[in-house]
């Protein structure tokens, strides 16, 4: 689906239904297939993380270098792959900014903010400067515009902050400025390229119309064309059936401890998912042993559950499946612990240790994600990249480790057709993947 407009939205494949308590809910009008399309859908502005400045077009976020990129002639703070995305940057907004974007960001009120309230700050004068355009245009019956009302009637967030000063000078009373804002906490998309975050952006009818789940059917993933600006793509992880609540993470569902507090402070609203019921059954998480051979002995228990596991509880939501003998794995500690580990065995040559922790990963993940989750991806791919380093450092080698590079490559390749293509083109999982077949027909 490719409109942005809200009504056709209503009348192709998916269609929202009030909910009793909450927000309405989208719901599937036709079967999808794991790796459909459910949405897609154009920012409407978005800005750059500082680190990516001068690294990627502030148009299309084509990824380049400084010496590729031509820099704006009228602030020298933008870069643009060519004059067709300068252009085009220029008529969605650029033009209501460039002349006052230096003394706005050197002020004092804008230097006095936090790191994350600047990127708000801008995010927020690029939508002004989009929405004034509009505006000026009387464009009442566009797209962008229906984009624009959308954004505006979304739920506020909990947090009732005051608005930063904005760039671009407009004609919007101070209090629609304060409602955009108090939209912003909620309703920010972090755009990853191969999941690792480089903007912020706002895309109103995907905030429209998805609801959260720590157990989703669906993701998100972005888009990038030349010349053209981001676009959001919602895919089915798995089979949806019609009628069933399409639904998508809001934040990592691994977040097993603190995700309440982030939905409660950031987004103001109770998580009653089936993962989100079997944590709050179990209570108190406790903190993971810190002995090493306690630790393994935890992991061990946890491959051994996951073996015989039928389905997960935190898919289920019976919490009476979930031994609790195993609750300290819950802890955030305990993942990033075992990531540790896995990271530096591998960095450090330790295959058979590696090897083990990658295995205790997989549990976790297949516990706590649904399938095709792109973590897991991830995951088996990094660790098909751990048996070829193993490879190519010994001077024998051993056919299991072939084998388990062929099954790992197979197992993350089912993922990543499952998500497609998407970020940057001329890397990422998918090519990396192609890249160790290939390399694996040499051996």
């Amino acid at each position: 689906m490719s409109s942005d407009s809200f009504d056709d939205l209503q009348t192709n494949n998916i269609f929202l239904v009030p909910h009793v308590v909450g927000r309405s809910k989208c719901i599937a009008k036709i079967a999808f297939s794991a790796g459909s399309t459910i949405l897609s859908n154009s920012s409407f502005a978005d800005v750059l993380l500082p680190s990516e400045k001068s690294h990627r077009c502030d148009y299309c976020h084509h990824l380049s270098g400084s010496d590729s990129l031509k820099r704006c002639t009228g602030c020298a703070s933008f870069y643009y792959c060519d004059p067709t995305c300068q252009s085009m940057h220029w008529k969605s907004g650029h033009r209501k900014i460039c002349g006052l974007y230096n003394s706005y960001t050197s002020a004092s009120s804008f230097q006095a903010l936090e790191e994350h309230k600047k990127m708000d700050a801008l995010l927020l004068s690029s939508l002004i400067a989009h929405a004034t355009l509009l505006v000026d245009a009387n464009e009442r019956n566009s797209d962008e515009n229906t984009a624009f009302l959308t954004f505006q009637a979304l739920l506020p967030g909990p947090m009732a902050a005051s608005a930063p000063p904005i760039c671009p000078k407009h004609s919007f009373p101070a209090e629609v400025i304060q409602e955009l804002y108090s939209r912003f906490e909620n309703n920010n998309f972090s755009i990853h390229s191969h999941f690792k975050t480089y903007a912020h952006g706002i895309f109103p009818i995907a905030s429209r119309l998805f609801n959260h789940s720590c157990m989703p059917n669906a993701a998100v993933k972005f888009i990038l064309r030349v010349h053209k600006p981001v676009k959001l793509e919602v895919v089915a992880l798995r089979a949806i059936s019609k009628g069933d609540e399409i639904c998508i993470p809001y934040i990592d569902p691994a977040l097993l401890q603190t995700r309440t507090t982030i939905f409660d402070l950031t987004y103001g609203f109770t998580c009653c998912c089936p993962s989100c019921n079997v944590v709050r059954a179990i209570g108190m998480i406790p903190e993971p042993p810190k002995g090493q051979v306690e630790f393994q002995a935890v992991c061990k228990r946890l491959r051994e559950f996951v073996e015989v596991m039928r389905l997960s509880p935190f898919s289920t939501g019976d919490d009476s499946l979930f031994p609790r003998d195993l609750a300290c794995v819950l802890h955030e500690s305990f993942i990033s612990t075992l990531s540790e580990h896995f990271s530096a065995a591998s960095h450090d040559g330790q295959y058979e240790v590696a090897m083990e922790s990658s295995k205790s990963l997989s549990a976790f993940y297949q516990l706590i994600y649904p399938p095709n989750y792109p973590q897991i991806g991830l995951h088996i791919l990094e660790k098909a990249k751990t048996c070829w380093n193993h490879l190519v450092r010994s001077s024998t080698y051993t056919m299991s480790i072939v084998t388990e590079l062929e099954r790992s490559l197979v197992a993350a390749r089912e993922v990543f057709t499952v998500i497609g293509l998407e970020g940057d083109p001329d890397n990422g999982p998918v090519a990396e993947i192609s890249i160790l077949s290939d390399a694996k027909k040499s051996l």
